[in-house]
């Protein structure tokens, strides 16, 4: 199959899957050996995608590799070929980015694909639950409007959110815990950062020191 119109990730993504089946002896390459090829060439999107769900990575990547493992081998060291089941995904990629208004097939395309797919990696997703419309919520919040008009579209998205954690949404969501203490070094930092200038606090020390629980705290203030 043409790759020409993926992203760079996309084929990245496509030829892990290959060197996966390959290194297993397996025959063809399959939507679980793309899913898995995915994982690991777009980690920074697809742990955010997984985590935004609520889904385990590591988890969900165990049950994948213990389905891949099912697959059988073969002898001789042929390279593997695309299965009728992996073709269909990226084909379905191509039309679920093509519905997007993108001009090239980027890697949180080919997830939907292998979502959508009758193949037992869609089952996997499904029983992680992962639903379509969830997906697809995700992904227009990691992508923040861009469209993936590049090859490089994925390095595009929202850094912020894919690298940064949104303590006000935890602390709005009930996911942090209460802030025992800190009410000086919390008050001190709120002051700072209602400056007109000179107004970026830094929180610098030891790990354990409580760096974290100061953020959190702010974001409990913040949100009361």
């Amino acid at each position: 199959m043409n790759l020409d119109n993926f992203t760079i990730k996309s084929q990245e993504a496509v030829q892990r899957a290959s060197e996966i089946a390959k290194s297993k002896s397996h025959q063809s390459i399959e939507p679980a050996h793309i899913l898995k090829g995915i994982i690991e060439i777009a980690e920074n999107i697809s742990s955010f995608i997984f985590n935004k769900l609520g889904v385990n990575v590591a988890n969900l990547t165990a049950v994948i590799d213990s389905y891949i493992n099912t697959f059988p081998k073969v002898s001789g060291s042929a390279d593997s070929y695309l299965s009728a089941e992996g073709h269909t995904v990226l084909q379905n990629a191509v039309k679920i980015s093509e519905k997007k208004g993108d001009k090239f097939v980027s890697t949180e395309s080919i997830l939907v694909a292998v979502l959508e797919s009758k193949d037992k990696a869609g089952q996997i997703l499904k029983d992680a639950g992962i639903t379509k419309s969830d997906l697809l919520k995700v992904i227009d919040e990691l992508r923040k409007g861009s469209k993936a008009d590049s090859q490089t579209a994925e390095d595009t998205y929202n850094s912020l959110n894919r690298f940064a954690v949104n303590y006000n949404e935890s602390a709005r969501n009930g996911k942090l815990d209460p802030v025992i203490g800190r009410d000086e070094e919390i008050r001190r930092v709120l002051q700072i950062l209602s400056r007109r200038t000179k107004n970026n606090p830094i929180l610098i020390g030891e790990p354990g020191v409580g760096k974290t629980a100061i953020a959190e705290g702010i974001a409990h203030r913040i949100i009361n």
